[in-house]
């Protein structure tokens, strides 16, 4: 029996299905598809993956083939990913992830692995386009007598999953802060075609649902009780880079609110995670706008300092993303940020129709632009992954604003972020509207192709590369072959080739 406490577990029911996180991993079969709870290093399981693991090891030593199908909300942790992938124990993984070994192997085509919206997740699943789920192991931070759950740090698509699964293992988190109750609105009014309704949401801040999971009992086979931290990194400082592009976006939006296209307020935010995104809402928390919202995937630092200076209102995300002093912080405040943050299924958070609707300023990150507009922001040297498309698509084909951003050199300054053709495509010129660097702010809204390309180079490309994309670009039209967005095909990816070969783009 578990030595950590148990009191969370009220449901008797439940309570009498205590077990070992080893003993547990030993209900999950070979072949077997797994959902399991996650998103962005919050809410996932933390003991059932590493036992996992180990007992995959002890098989593949004995010769004998175990894998499964991992399915999550996003990205989770090196006690989940990392395990699992370090021992071969992952044959397909679907829809985002980011840990090395996972991503070293899905690239050395050892692990299958689906890149998906985020948004189209929960619905393939319930239309069986992705085969039937066997087992959901669902982190949460409490059960109620009734069997209902309490969620934790991230919802993800843990509705789905517990509704979908054959059979259920519970991860009862006793780290997770028991003020998280009442934090979750858990919406059950989705449906399948043709007996879909609309969402009743029209303010980021509004509860259309519940607070708990609902759980069949019955299903659940096993009950893991805990006391693991998520993972939590600390955020770098932002550097001179990162502030530029925040300055660059700041001055964009106080710009669109002078011209009478935006509210004084603005529209509900959305930011990607990371260095940058954390930047820029330094910057807007320092800057002129107030009463703002979110409506967002994760809720990372830079939101939690916004709504603890008033500056913004409300947010409402899937998931949190926090260092570990702003986990303090948020623990320490919870009942303030109550209050003020709402968690909910991705399928919500990401939904296409409530993004429309609600009119988002969408900000994430990306690998490359090309001069055209057309953005990667998945695959390094258009084959290899680095993460996955996460929910940015979700957002920028339906945002109000559609932003993307990234230093205009990476590698040290031997890859140009802006170059003549994407080496990968995740998001066309249709659905880009702003490319940011620390160079400058593309605004690309009403050009056509050749328009595009001027001001994107002029904007976002650094210094050391704009000769050599005025030049081909100029040749291109040269060419006579297609003035409409003008290319030479035979030199289009050259660049990538170039850092192949030479560890460079530089000529």
């Amino acid at each position: 029996m578990p030595s950590f406490d148990t009191s969370r577990i009220q449901c008797p029911v439940l309570r009498d299905k205590l077990m070992t996180a080893e003993q547990a991993a030993a209900l999950i079969p070979n072949g077997a598809r797994v959902g399991m709870s996650g998103f962005t290093g919050a809410g996932y399981p933390k003991a059932i993956p590493p036992a996992l693991a180990a007992r995959i090891e002890t098989l593949h030593a004995a010769g004998e083939p175990f894998s499964i199908g991992l399915w999550t909300g996003a990205s989770t942790a090196p006690e989940l990913d990392g395990a699992l992938a370090k021992v071969g124990g992952v044959n397909m993984r679907m829809p985002y992830q980011s840990d090395p070994t996972c991503r070293a192997q899905i690239n050395a085509g050892k692990m299958q692995y689906v890149d998906a919206h985020l948004s189209h997740v929960a619905p393939y699943v319930w239309f069986g386009f992705w085969g039937r789920l066997d087992v959901a192991v669902i982190e949460v931070a409490g059960v109620l007598p009734d069997g209902r759950l309490i969620p934790s740090s991230s919802v993800g698509n843990n509705k789905t999953w517990l509704d979908q699964a054959d059979r259920i293992i519970l991860e009862v988190n006793a780290w997770q802060p028991e003020g998280l109750d009442g934090m979750h609105d858990i919406y059950y009014g989705t449906d399948l075609p043709p007996n879909r309704v609309p969402i009743p949401l029209v303010h980021p801040g509004d509860r259309i649902g519940e607070p708990y999971l609902r759980c069949d009992p019955a299903k659940v086979v096993a009950v893991v009780a805990t006391h693991a931290p998520d993972r939590n990194s600390a955020f770098a400082a932002p550097d001179d880079t990162s502030e530029r592009i925040a300055g660059h976006i700041i001055e964009f939006l106080q710009q669109e609110v002078r011209h009478g296209r935006l509210p004084s307020t603005l529209l509900p935010l959305q930011s990607g995670v990371g260095n940058i995104a954390n930047a820029v809402l330094a910057g807007l928390d320092a800057g002129p706008f107030q009463h703002l919202t979110a409506y967002t995937e994760v809720l990372q630092d830079g939101m939690l300092e916004m709504l603890r200076s008033g500056t913004l209102e409300s947010a409402s995300a899937t998931a949190l993303s926090l260092s570990p002093a702003a986990t303090e912080e948020f623990t320490r405040n919870i009942g303030f940020y109550r209050e003020r943050i709402v968690l909910r299924p991705q399928e919500i958070s990401n939904h296409p129709e409530l993004i429309r609707r609600l009119g988002l300023i969408s900000m994430n990150g990306m690998i490359e632009a090309d001069i055209y507009g057309n953005v990667n922001s998945t695959h390094v040297m258009g084959s290899s992954i680095m993460n996955g498309i996460g929910g940015s698509g979700d957002y920028a084909r339906n945002a109000y604003l559609s932003i993307f951003m990234t230093p205009s050199l990476a590698k040290g300054g031997s890859i140009s972020c802006i170059v003549p053709m994407a080496s990968h495509v995740d998001h066309t010129e249709h659905d880009v509207q702003i490319l940011v660097t620390e160079q400058g702010l593309a605004d690309l809204r009403g050009l056509s192709p050749s328009q595009r390309s001027e001001v994107v180079i002029e904007r976002c490309a650094h210094p050391d590369f704009r000769p050599a994309l005025r030049d081909y670009v100029a040749r291109a039209r040269a060419s006579g072959c297609g003035l409409h967005t003008p290319h030479l095909l035979g030199e289009a990816l050259s660049w990538h080739e170039r850092y192949l070969r030479t560890g460079t783009m530089r000529t």
